[in-house]
């Protein structure tokens, strides 16, 4: 399938050392260098082309994580840079604002991303119907979130008490 990231022709000489981390969408993959900058490459609209925020990706880039059409990076400041398809999670702006510091990790479903900060709260964006919409228990995500993970489309979240958390689709298990 043309586009789907197979040919790294067009990045080769970006890929040829010091790559730590590779993370793929369903056509395209990320690189983290040991630099910390990112080098993408596939499907541009499902993420291949990060040259929207390219300046964003040039150091401190500490994890990326990727769902089928968009990556979301976690910088070393705590920040998240996001790229792809917009629908499903590649643009953040309504949670920019949230995004800007102490994220320490991020899961995908298929079209959206959850962020746990330091504080234990949750961020979510993306596609409502997959988990990207999380105001129905935002309440239970304001604190203490330890591990977040990720179905098709629902997010199910451990707290430090030991309860879990979920939600999303229904169907797909978001239905706490």
């Amino acid at each position: 399938m043309l586009g789907a990231g197979g040919d790294s022709s067009a990045v080769a000489a970006l890929l040829a050392e010091g790559v730590v981390q590779v993370c793929g969408t369903a056509f395209a993959f990320a690189a983290i260098k040991a630099n910390g900058s990112v080098v993408s490459w596939g499907g541009a609209d499902d993420g291949g082309d990060s040259s929207a925020v390219t300046s964003l990706l040039k150091e401190g880039v500490v994890q990326v994580c990727g769902n089928v059409g968009a990556f979301a990076a976690i910088k070393a400041n705590g920040s998240v840079v996001t790229w792809g398809n917009a629908g499903g999670g590649g643009v953040s702006s309504a949670v920019t604002s949230l995004l800007t510091e102490g994220v320490i990790q991020v899961c995908g479903t298929t079209f959206a991303f959850a962020a746990i900060k330091a504080n234990g709260s949750v961020v979510t964006w993306g596609d409502a119907g997959a988990g990207g919409d999380s105001s129905a228990v935002a309440a239970l995500l304001a604190e203490g979130v330890i591990q977040v993970c990720g179905t098709t489309f629902a997010f199910a979240a451990i707290k430090a008490n030991g309860s879990v958390v979920t939600w999303g689709n229904a169907g797909a298990g978001g239905d706490s």
